[in-house]
C-alpha cells in the first residue's frame, strides 16, 4: 500500500575522528553500537544513542577496509583487511581471534548465514570465498568472474546467495550447493550494492550506472523495475527493519529515501538542504531502536539522522 505521508530526516550530529575516507559500516538493528572503518585502517565504535560521545578505538590493521559484518549472538568482529584476508576480533576482549589468509585481493562484502553457519566473502579477483564460522577456516574457494564481486545479498529462507559485480552480472547461487541458479542481465556497469526486501519479495540492485533495479523473487527474478535515481553511481542501499523504506546512498553526494512498495522518492538530503556529506556517500545503516540512519563518506565522517514518520 502507497504510503500517505513523506517522513522527515533530521541531522542529530556528525560523527569526527577518522583521518580518511569511510567506507564500511556494520551493526545490528536492535543494537546502537555501529562500527566505521575506512582507508586509515582505524575500525571504530560509536553510539548512534549517544551521538556526542566519542567513538572508541575497537582495531586497527594495515591496509583500507572495505566491508565489515558483525555478529552479536557471539559478540564477533569481521574486518575485510584488504589484500590480507579476513580478521576476526572478539569485541569483548578486544582481541584478535582469527585471522584467516585469503587470495590476495580487496575483499568488497562479507555475510553470515546463522542457519548454514557459514561466512561468505566477495573478493576483488572474482572470487566467492566461503568459511565455517565456527573457526572460520575456509571451505570453499569458489571463482566467479574476471572481475570483482562487489556485494552480496542473502536470502536465508530460499537458500540462496545473490552476487553484484563488476561485469554487471548479478549471479544468484545456491547458497549450500553454490551452483548458479539465475544470471540477471540489465545493468550497464558494475554492480555495488543489493539487498532483498525484509519480506523476501524483492530483490534491489544499483551500482555504477546509477539505476536502481527492482527484480521479482518469485517470478524467477524477473526486472520489474528499473529506477534512475541518482546523478552518478549508487555505493549502497538499505531497507528499514519494516520494509516500508528504502535508502540509497551516492557518489553525488546525495541521500535519498524512497517508499518501498512504489519505489516513489519521498525525500532527498544533500548539503544544501540538510548539511549532508560534502562528498560520496558510501554506505548506510538503518537501526531499527529509534528509526536512525548512519551514512558514512568520503569526506572522513559519519552522520547520524533521525527519520521522522509524520501525518
Amino acid at each position: 500500500m502507497p504510503l500517505l505521508f513523506r517522513p522527515q530526516i533530521q541531522k542529530l550530529a556528525t560523527l569526527t575522528g577518522h583521518r580518511d575516507c569511510v567506507y564500511a559500516l556494520a551493526g545490528t538493528p536492535n543494537e546502537a553500537t555501529v562500527f566505521s572503518a575506512g582507508s586509515d585502517g582505524f575500525v571504530v565504535a560509536w553510539d548512534i544513542d549517544q551521538p556526542e560521545r566519542d567513538g572508541e578505538l575497537v582495531a586497527r590493521v594495515e591496509n583500507s577496509v572495505y566491508a565489515l559484518r558483525y555478529l552479536p549472538a557471539r559478540g564477533l568482529l569481521l574486518i575485510g583487511h584488504n589484500f590480507q584476508g579476513l580478521q576476526v576480533i572478539s569485541l569483548a576482549e578486544k582481541k584478535l581471534r582469527h585471522a584467516i589468509a585469503l587470495p590476495p585481493a580487496a575483499i568488497f562484502d562479507i555475510v553470515h548465514s546463522a542457519a548454514r553457519r557459514r561466512v561468505y566473502v566477495a573478493l576483488g579477483d572474482g572470487t566467492l570465498a566461503v568459511l565455517h564460522d565456527d573457526d572460520f577456516r575456509v571451505e570453499k574457494l569458489v571463482s566467479l568472474s574476471d572481475k570483482s564481486l562487489r556485494c552480496l545479498a542473502l536470502h536465508e529462507e530460499r537458500n540462496e546467495l545473490a552476487i553484484g559485480g563488476s561485469d554487471a552480472l548479478i549471479r544468484v547461487l545456491d547458497a549450500d550447493s553454490l551452483t548458479v541458479k539465475y544470471t540477471l542481465a540489465g545493468s550497464t556497469n558494475s554492480v555495488f550494492t543489493a539487498a532483498y526486501s525484509p519480506d523476501g519479495c524483492l530483490l534491489v540492485t544499483a551500482g555504477r550506472d546509477a539505476h536502481l533495479r527492482v527484480w521479482d523473487v518469485a517470478a524467477g527474478y524477473r526486472e520489474q523495475q528499473s529506477i534512475v535515481a541518482h546523478l552518478f553511481t549508487i555505493n549502497h542501499l538499505a531497507f528499514s527493519s519494516d520494509g516500508q523504506f528504502l535508502i540509497t546512498g551516492s557518489m553525488d553526494k546525495s541521500i535519498k529515501l524512497w517508499d518501498a512498495a512504489t519505489f516513489r522518492l519521498l525525500r532527498v538530503v544533500d548539503k544544501a538542504r540538510s548539511a549532508g556529506h560534502g562528498t560520496s556517500v558510501n554506505k548506510l545503516f538503518w537501526s531499527a531502536l529509534r528509526n536512525r540512519v548512519v551514512s558514512c563518506s568520503d569526506d572522513r565522517s559519519l552522520a547520524v539522522w533521525q527519520v521522522v514518520m509524520t501525518d
